[in-house]
């Protein structure tokens, strides 16, 4: 997977312009995980920068495992360990199990699972749909995230700190877009 498509090193932040091979990319890392996590997984959904078409983004797939149970996480351990995956536990986030897959000392996959339908579930989802539908709203977080990379290039916590406030800014339209078109 690390032929130059996606990867990044450890603790790193690059922007890279959007590949269209992402979304095969994401389809087969899902299958694969679909079919070692089997009945634990009961969706799985592209998520992050990767998921909006022509956006730009670190060059990690982020995917959104879902779980019909919080305790379904559990059993996803050890086949996703098969897989070359790192367990995190929650890494911060309670109700999530967070997922890490290097290949060649690069990360390139970060699973995120969290039980279908929980808010952690539809504030990632919406998100993303909402940057999908808003090309100029997602435009406006390519400038912030390029301008933040090339200040915090080995520093991807603050890079990530300083995206909050945007996120949180675009986060209840996002989900009032969401909630209107799924009820």
């Amino acid at each position: 997977m690390t032929d130059g498509r996606i990867g990044l090193k450890r603790g790193t932040v690059e922007i890279v312009d959007y590949r269209p091979q992402w979304p095969d990319l994401f389809r087969q890392e899902a299958d694969r995980l679909q079919e070692a996590c089997g009945d634990a997984v009961k969706a799985i959904e592209h998520i992050g920068s990767t998921s909006v078409p022509g956006l730009a983004a670190k060059p990690v797939l982020d995917i959104m495992p879902g779980l019909k149970e919080l305790e379904d996480g559990d059993r996803m351990i050890e086949p996703m360990m098969a897989l070359g995956y790192e367990y995190r536990g929650d890494y911060g986030i309670p109700g999530r199990h967070l997922f890490v897959r290097f290949e060649d000392n690069l990360s390139i996959v970060h699973a995120h699972a969290f039980v279908v339908g929980s808010d952690q579930w539809i504030r990632h989802l919406s998100f993303c749909r909402y940057l999908q539908r808003h090309a100029d709203v997602a435009k406006e977080y390519e400038r912030l995230k390029r301008d933040l990379a090339a200040r915090h290039a080995d520093d991807r916590d603050t890079y990530t700190d300083e995206k909050t406030n945007f996120i949180k800014s675009i986060e209840s339209k996002a989900r009032a877009e969401f909630d209107a078109a799924n009820h």
